[in-house]
């Protein structure tokens, strides 16, 4: 019933839109950029950015906005984790479109653009051709081609003048991690997962316009904006729609990663205690980390080189979620491991130096909610190259 409730409406969307190719706008009708600020869940706190047409002698009022996908798209997951997922180009009427984000408590920022009648309908004409079903998807791209990027883009392509962005007051280089960073709880597990995820290369600096890939940013740069031609403001004016409702924050320490991690780290190391002081070994636990580490560093590996995830590249977590642990698992079981297996324990240890080495000169930023579990690697590693040693 949902899906063709869906498709109905779709249908209404495109035969509303085909209808409305050769209106012309009033010369009242305005057209703003909409930024809406973060959500609750990981999906919704980067915000959201659309345009809004808004023509009151012919009663249009609606929002195209470039954030749509389609969970009935043939292997939606796995296109997903591909990178290889298109996004769509959306269309709503203002009213459903404003209520839905102040039901999830979402602050709505309006910022009028001071653009010519002929440019107006440039960039009505821009969206309406891109909203038919031929021309609706685009490869999105989370730092270069997503909802943010793609308002400044269409309205660089519809406006005669060149837009010059001077940057906010506020405005100050950061890398890509930081610019995610500022947007999330650090002890959340979409920041645990995003920094497992995502490899070095979001830890180069990002030029100012890069920034733009996140709402805010447009919203701050659209403030400060100028057209080369004129000197005049890109924004006419600016409005706060809908002020977010300020709400207690629940406490999520006791599941937050930090607090798991530091007890699974605290258990691992108490295990490692009572194994030396016992002379004696707990398989179980060492094949728990040797597979965990092992099945981790092979998701990593296929999203840096299996996607088109531009983000997932270099990523050196691979020096302690080290792939080639399933390997070696089956010497886990032995009473005397093999000679060369001593030595590939040394070589765990010292990926882990390594690791600590880039993280102290800034070639990558790791998850500050790793750092237990990552000494209890280091104690685990070091226990076992002296129990493997002492069995040669």
């Amino acid at each position: 019933m949902l899906k063709k409730l869906l498709f109905l409406t779709s249908i209404l969307f495109i035969s509303f839109v085909q209808g409305q190719q050769n209106q012309l706008l009033s010369p009242q009708a305005e057209i703003s950029v909409l930024t809406i600020g973060p959500g609750a869940s990981l999906n919704d706190a980067f915000g959201h950015s659309a345009f809004r047409i808004k023509d009151p002698i012919k009663g249009t009022d609606l929002v195209f906005n470039y954030g749509v996908y389609d969970f009935n798209t043939p292997n939606f997951y796995l296109k997903f984790a591909q990178g290889k997922l298109n996004y769509l180009i959306g269309l709503n009427y203002y009213e459903d479109f404003f209520e839905t984000y102040v039901s999830q408590n979402r602050t709505i920022k309006e910022q009028v653009l001071n653009v010519s009648s002929s440019e107006k309908q440039k960039l009505f004409d821009y969206l309406l051709n891109n909203i038919k079903p031929e021309n609706r998807a685009y490869l999105y791209d989370f730092f270069y081609d997503n909802c943010a990027t793609r308002i400044r883009d269409v309205l660089e392509i519809t406006t005669d003048s060149k837009i010059v962005y001077e940057n906010p007051e506020s405005y100050k280089a950061e890398t890509f991690r930081t610019l995610i960073h500022s947007k999330l709880n650090s002890n959340s597990w979409g920041a645990l997962g995003i920094d497992i995820a995502l490899g070095s290369v979001i830890d180069r600096e990002a030029t100012a316009r890069e920034h733009m890939f996140l709402p805010d940013f447009i919203f701050d740069f659209f403030e400060s904006a100028k057209f080369t031609s004129t000197d005049e403001r890109l924004v006419k004016n600016t409005n706060i729609l809908f002020e977010k409702i300020d709400q207690p924050k629940a406490d999520n320490f006791l599941t937050s990663p930090l607090l798991i991690n530091g007890i699974l780290s605290l258990l691992i190391i108490f295990l490692t205690f009572k194994d030396s002081k016992k002379a004696r070994r707990s398989n179980w636990l060492d094949v728990l980390i040797f597979g965990f580490t092992g099945i981790l560093g092979v998701f990593i590996i296929l999203l840096w080189f299996a996607t088109d995830h531009h983000g997932t590249h270099q990523n050196y977590n691979l020096l302690w979620a080290f792939a080639l642990n399933l390997l070696v698992i089956s010497q886990l079981f032995k009473t005397k491991a093999s000679a060369w297996f001593h030595k590939y324990l040394k070589f765990l240890l010292i990926m882990l130096c390594l690791l600590a080495l880039h993280w102290i000169i800034g070639v990558q930023v790791y998850a500050i909610t790793l750092i237990p579990f990552l000494i209890a690697l280091v104690i685990r590693y070091i226990y076992l190259i002296k129990h493997f040693g002492n069995s040669q």
